[in-house]
């Protein structure tokens, strides 16, 4: 039976709508929103830099605009509608899907995950940790007494504490009970979420086809490798994601179909199919402006990015100086359902201001043509307007009364983007 076949546009639409793209900035933070945001795209990542703001909070400004960190804190850490765990990296993850999540946990227990040999020589250690958070509450690695082992840095010179911290976190003994300047703070897993320990764990068969599953969810229609870039842990032991898919596509859950112009065989949920024959219906994919943070669930697999939209995208904080091309940290701008281009911005939060180091755009977008990946071609001049009006938003958020735009390459757009800047608020910096 020949493979029904879709459009490219379609999937990046659907693929939008999953990550709650389709119309940035137009509705509030709210619990709900935040909740079903969040099981959509299956995780919030976390990172400690902070050039800018901390991931998580510029992923949720993303969608939502600008809102009150200190109730998104609350709703985490108090309300507890989301938890810290492993997802893609270190992630907030829906409570609602503790079940799934405390299957990993327990699988991680008995995994080879290269820690047997520290277990041997730290169970002491290990018991001494737990039984100390059992004992006071909610407890910082600051608290405990230790040095680190001498030698080299990196993951594994970690001092004993960390690690016991880290592994006992993992497979759930506990988990992060709350944040002091982004530090981490754990606690019993039954005393930060009394109803843990009474969800019964799915199976490890069941979590695999989960896994898949949400992942399949959250991108629309997605490769192998696309599913195995998404929800990037657990890493399933060999062959143990293809039999689970196998399952899925053998019980009619899952239907490969073809995507137009690329090569190879592709996913999606069969329950999916009609989303996205209505995405593909689609005139506009998406509409307004929003800038993405580097650790976005729509950034996860870059290369699914460039295959969807024809925007090559790398971090560049971790690349030297005088070998980036496009700046430290750098927001993709979305535009329409297109990027556009990119941003590299930092807060000056002494004195309130926004830096805008650089305004970078596709040459296609500078040039007037054609998206890459379609046949539209975007109003420039309402694009520019967008773009201001998404950078005035963050500036907004980051409590900054000056925005001041440095570098727009090319640099003939950068006299009417400037034209678009607000003036500065009164007692500003200059």
């Amino acid at each position: 039976m020949p493979r029904r076949r879709v459009p490219l546009r379609a999937v990046a639409a659907l693929f939008l709508q999953r990550q709650h793209l389709a119309r940035p900035h137009a509705t509030a933070l709210t619990a709900k929103r935040l909740g079903r945001f969040v099981e959509d795209v299956g995780g919030l990542q976390l990172d400690s830099i902070n050039v800018l703001d901390r991931a998580h909070y510029l992923t949720v400004w993303s969608r939502f605009g600008p809102y009150d960190r200190a109730r998104l804190d609350r709703l985490v850490y108090r309300r507890r509608l989301l938890f810290e765990y492993w997802a893609h990296a270190a992630c907030l993850v829906p409570t609602s899907m503790l079940p799934w999540w405390r299957r990993a946990m327990l699988d991680y227990r008995s995994r080879h995950t290269g820690w047997s040999g520290w277990l041997r020589r730290n169970a002491k250690v290990l018991s001494t940790v737990q039984a100390a958070v059992q004992a006071n509450g909610p407890m910082g690695n600051a608290d405990f007494e230790g040095r680190r082992p001498a030698g080299g840095g990196g993951w594994w010179s970690w001092r004993p504490v960390q690690h016991a911290l880290h592994h006992l976190w993992m497979t759930g003994a506990l988990t992060i009970h709350s944040r002091q300047h982004f530090q981490k703070r754990y606690d019993l897993l039954e005393r930060a979420l009394p109803d843990a320990h009474g969800i019964e764990p799915v199976s490890s068969e069941e979590f695999q086809r989960w896994h898949l599953t949400r992942s399949l969810h959250a991108m629309g229609a997605a490769t192998e490798l696309d599913l195995a870039r998404y929800l990037s842990f657990p890493r399933f032991k060999p062959g143990a994601r293809r039999a689970a898919l196998r399952g899925l596509l053998e019980r009619g859950d899952v239907t490969e179909i073809e995507i137009e112009g690329t090569p190879g065989c592709w996913l999606a949920l069969t329950s999916d199919l009609p989303a996205l024959a209505r995405a593909g219906r689609t005139a506009t994919p998406s509409l307004g402006t929003t800038l993405l943070s580097p650790f976005d669930s729509f950034l996860w697999h870059r290369d699914r990015v460039a295959r969807l939209f024809g925007f090559d995208y790398r971090i560049e904080v971790y690349t030297p100086g005088p070998k980036r091309v496009h700046g430290y940290y750098t927001l993709p701008i979305l535009h329409h359902g297109h990027l556009i281009g990119r941003v590299d911005a930092k807060s000056h939060r002494a004195e309130r201001r926004l830096e805008v180091r650089h305004v970078h755009f596709e040459p296609w977008f500078a040039a007037e043509q054609a998206a890459p990946t379609g046949r539209e071609r975007l109003d420039q001049d309402e694009a520019l307007a967008g773009v201001i009006e998404a950078l005035s938003s963050l500036a907004a958020f980051a409590s900054a009364d000056d925005m001041q735009i440095s570098r727009v390459t090319p640099r003939r757009l950068r006299p009417p983007l400037a034209r678009l800047l607000p003036r500065p608020r009164q007692g500003s910096h200059p």
